[in-house]
């Protein structure tokens, strides 16, 4: 079995920052929504700035021109030729592309249009959709294909341009819910890529050593999603019945399904099948990124971990300075820590993130070895 080398890393977040407390006012206010909900929008985005623990969000989405200065295509580009650079290899290297990322409905799929426009040659592709442990399963795929030496250079790559379903003309107004508006302080739009290499190496950088996917929430109903059908219908049918809204559920609804029955969270009790099962030592960890959109969600985190002998100082994530970007928020996360901090012979960076639409599970482990 080969052993398999992260060699470039990149993160790109949309263009225009905006302030959390101006998200309302940047995205637009609904018009047409009832006085409650109305009340209730402009109440609420306080209450989650202390929540959330996000200071600034990134948009593609421009407010002045009305228009986008991004998309998913020309930010995944943008992280691919920075990661790329990163590697210090040729985009020809690269024969393997798998794109993770949020719900798709796109024909032919993104990884092939990716493909295209990079200008790359023969390799295989892949797209998988399952918003925020997407990225975590391309990143399972890829691992597992480098190990065999299927494959030499795998790329890596995750793009998140949500703020387009938080626009007022997005939405059938006079369906809005609380339940599908709740994200639009959650998320916002950006792009990250690894570059990932097998080698018969065993020393001089940092190694993909575990890689891991559950599903474990086949009890508990879907805490986030929409109500497309599971055939295509018409659009216009779709828009008077708000099929489109991605709805999630309220914060004390969804904090009834945070909780299994031994009282520990579900992130919790998947993080520990984690640690057993691929037998990580906890006191080798240097640094743990937890992908998760919530201040408040990371702070209980922590507690149950630090009970486990995870100590507070290693956490690392970067929801205040740029917001939650969804799936490539596993990508930039890592980016960002590489970039910020040495790391020493022998030490171990741990990634685990939680998609509450079926209480999906994943994470990986990164050594770094001189």
């Amino acid at each position: 079995m080969k052993n398999v080398k992260l060699i470039g890393t990149s993160s790109v977040l949309a263009k225009n920052k905006v302030k959390f407390d101006d998200i309302n006012e940047y995205l637009g206010e609904f018009k047409n929504i009832s006085p409650r909900i109305k009340k209730w929008t402009n109440r609420i985005q306080p209450v989650m700035k202390e929540m959330l623990g996000i200071e600034y969000c990134h948009y593609a989405y421009n407010a002045k021109t009305r228009t986008f200065d991004d998309d998913n295509l020309t930010l995944s580009i943008e992280a691919t030729k920075r990661a790329i650079e990163d590697a210090n290899i040729n985009i020809d290297d690269i024969d393997l592309l798998i794109y993770g990322g949020g719900y798709s409905h796109q024909m032919p799929p993104f990884s092939a249009r990716l493909q295209g426009e990079l200008g790359m040659g023969l390799c295989a592709e892949y797209q998988i959709h399952a918003n925020c442990t997407s990225v975590y399963k391309a990143i399972k795929l890829a691992h597992s294909m480098l190990k065999l030496g299927e494959y030499k250079n795998a790329l890596v790559v995750s793009s998140n341009v949500i703020s387009s379903c938080f626009l007022p003309g997005y939405y059938n107004q006079n369906l809005i819910t609380k339940e599908d508006i709740f994200l639009r302080w959650y998320l916002c739009d950006g792009a990250g890529a690894f570059v990932l290499t097998s080698t018969d190496e065993e020393k001089g950088g940092l190694f993909l050593e575990d890689t891991y996917v559950e599903s474990a929430g086949t009890e508990y109903p879907s805490a986030m999603g929409n109500n497309y059908k599971n055939y295509l219908t018409n659009p216009v049918d779709e828009y008077n019945e708000g099929a489109h809204h991605i709805k999630q559920l309220y914060i004390n609804v969804l904090n009834e399904y945070a909780y299994e029955e031994n009282e520990r969270t579900i992130f919790f009790n998947a993080l520990q099948r984690m640690l057993a099962l691929k037998k990580i030592d906890i006191n080798q960890l240097a640094a743990f990124v937890i992908n998760m959109p919530s201040k408040s969600v990371i702070e209980l985190i922590q507690e149950e971990c630090k009970q486990i002998g995870i100590p507070k100082e290693i956490f690392f994530n970067t929801l205040s300075d740029i917001g939650y970007i969804g799936p490539p928020a596993g990508l930039v996360s890592i980016d960002r820590l590489l970039k910020s901090k040495k790391f020493k012979d022998g030490d171990l960076i741990m990634s685990f993130v939680m998609e509450v639409s079926k209480f999906m599970q994943a994470g990986f482990t990164l050594r770094f070895i001189v």
